[in-house]
């Protein structure tokens, strides 16, 4: 990949202004926002990103990677990564931008990550913070930045709040990410070998909100989006308490993991409890699978994930089904009786058990073949 060498055709400028991309072609990433107009001259948007980068617009991409001792060609990869587009050599860059430069590139030429790795390494922190960045702004900026008094503007209010709140976030991002590493990692040292760092036996749930597209069509945009907002809030909510990991949201659906079956269940089953409880929210399903899940960038692949996917599109409404390696792993643990038969053998009529399991027909499920679903249900006390 080259960077065009001339002044011509700058658009806005990438890590001069978080958010906006620094490098485009035709093999240009999904999550690269294409900016093509010049570098923004008004005052106050310069005066707020130099508060917030801390420096001054001071290179021009080549500029650099020359300060930074990296060919162009890396620069560029680095830059795209991360979600910036091309500037052209437009004068928009800061000494935070070299030092990034320099730091990634010196992992490399230490040893320490390849060169593919650097890349993901600023593409997976490109998308996670372009994305947080977006949120912040839309959704709390701002509405805080509404003006307080008749007459004022909101650039009259913008820049000291920004001023106030900078740090304070900061700083806050910074404690989130040391807390979820420690947990990650916690999660890595733990795995019997290094195969299992990458592909692990998980229990991966889909949720779904049955009927979302009726929705879109009835209510207004503004009651969407709360109703999405709320949705998705105790979702995360939820697969947090119980000690699942949320992997992403869809707007009307939520992908989690658990290390264990019972765990997965469980959420699966506060999911539709909760849901069913606040008569504002349509009905949910959803789907869970066990076994083994590819995981890269904090994203989950493999033939698991795509059953679970399929098994919450045949779940009925405000019910869970889960495949036969769920229902196993359930079993074979002790959340749930292999057969009902078993458990009211049992001494105090299988009250040890938390869930119990039916088996449902067999069908064809795209892609997949035969599935045996089975329901999932919450064992009730006798």
């Amino acid at each position: 990949m080259t960077v065009d060498d001339s002044a011509s055709g700058a658009s806005a400028p990438g890590p001069g202004n978080p958010g906006t991309p620094i490098g485009r072609d035709q093999h240009t990433p999904h999550h690269e926002v294409d900016h093509t107009v010049q570098p923004t001259a008004d005052p106050l948007a310069i005066r707020l990103e130099q508060l917030i980068l801390g420096a001054e617009r001071r290179y021009t991409p080549f500029q650099a990677a020359r300060s930074a001792g990296v060919s162009m060609e890396l620069a560029s990869r680095f830059w795209r990564a991360m979600g910036f587009a091309d500037i052209g050599q437009a004068r928009a860059l800061t000494e935070a931008d070299v030092l990034a430069l320099r730091r990634l590139a010196g992992l490399v030429e230490a040893g320490l990550l390849s060169e593919p790795m650097a890349v993901q390494v600023a593409r997976s922190t490109g998308q996670t913070t372009a994305r947080l960045a977006e949120w912040q702004i839309d959704s709390f900026l701002e509405g805080l930045t509404e003006p307080p008094e008749p007459g004022m503007t909101r650039t009259e209010v913008t820049y000291p709040l920004v001023e106030l709140l900078l740090p304070e976030l900061e700083e806050f991002l910074v404690y989130v990410w040391r807390r979820q590493l420690a947990a990650a990692t916690g999660r890595v040292v733990q795995v019997a070998d290094d195969e299992e760092m990458v592909d692990r036996r998980l229990a991966v749930g889909f949720a779904d909100l049955v009927g979302f597209t009726r929705l879109t069509r009835r209510l207004e945009e503004e009651e969407l989006g709360e109703l999405v907002e709320s949705f998705e809030t105790t979702a995360a909510d939820l697969v947090a308490a119980y000690g699942g990991r949320l992997i992403k949201t869809l707007g009307d659906e939520v992908l989690y993991v658990a290390d264990d079956a019972a765990t997965a269940a469980e959420i699966a089953l506060r999911l539709i409890e909760t849901m069913e409880a606040d008569p504002q929210m349509p009905e949910l399903r959803v789907g869970i699978a066990f076994g083994t899940v590819t995981t890269r960038m904090g994203d989950v692949f493999g033939t698991t994930v795509n059953l679970a996917s399929r098994l919450t599109s045949i779940a009925p409404k405000d019910a869970v089904l889960v495949d036969g390696a769920m229902a196993e792993e359930l079993s074979r643990t002790g959340a749930a009786p292999v057969s009902e038969k078993e458990a009211e053998a049992e001494p105090g009529e299988g009250a040890a058990y938390r869930f119990a399991l039916q088996p449902m027909w067999q069908r064809p499920v795209r892609g997949l073949g035969v599935v045996e679903p089975w329901s999932l249900t919450r064992r009730k006390r006798r």
